[in-house]
């Protein structure tokens, strides 16, 4: 019995759609040229992680839920007596996705979270950070379908970092307009 290997759509049109749409674009001679989405990096930080200890705890399992992948607890840094910080205390979480898992939670928050936003109108074109990377600032966390709103205690957002192999900010715009994220200005091109 032959066993069929699952393809996400997202990635599936990468192939079939973007890489051709990249390559004629910016005239790149190989499919190998074409920039591509590398990792997706979820990041919350958690305000009064200090006094309560299972804020953290909240956010780590909103972000497994969200994510479908376990995260972690951030820890700090270093000592911070103004803010009663000390090293190594747990103050937000993180999730890296990658493979099947990047594509997947890519096509639920194009498809079902970023239209429950209030008010959408489009993310913001520009926070590129020069060198192929988005980042995008979530301020509610409640947009995901995943999080039951009945069980919120505290509205708060995350960051959601779209790493690629573009070496310019127009060649990131172009990959992930092409997969389909809702940029503001579709026609504005993007200066490095």
């Amino acid at each position: 019995m032959a066993t069929t290997t699952y393809t996400p759509r997202l990635a599936t049109k990468y192939k079939t759609d973007v890489v051709p749409a990249l390559m004629k674009k910016f005239g790149y001679k190989s499919v190998m040229q074409a920039p591509k989405l590398t990792k997706i990096c979820l990041n919350r930080g958690v305000n009064g992680a200090v006094a309560d200890k299972k804020l953290v705890d909240i956010a780590v399992d909103e972000l497994s839920n969200v994510t479908g992948q376990k995260a972690v607890p951030t820890m700090s840094k270093k000592d911070i007596s103004n803010f009663k910080l000390r090293r190594n205390m747990p103050i937000g979480a993180k999730v890296t996705l990658r493979g099947a898992n990047m594509y997947e939670f890519l096509d639920r928050l194009i498809a079902v979270s970023l239209p429950r936003v209030r008010d959408f109108k489009g993310i913001n074109d520009k926070s590129f950070d020069g060198r192929g990377n988005y980042t995008l600032g979530v301020t509610e966390q409640i947009i995901f379908p995943e999080i039951d709103i009945d069980k919120v205690n505290k509205i708060t957002g995350l960051d959601i970092t779209f790493v690629t192999t573009a070496r310019t900010n127009e060649e990131a715009y172009e990959l992930l307009k092409e997969i389909g994220m809702p940029f503001k200005n579709m026609k504005r091109e993007v200066s490095a």
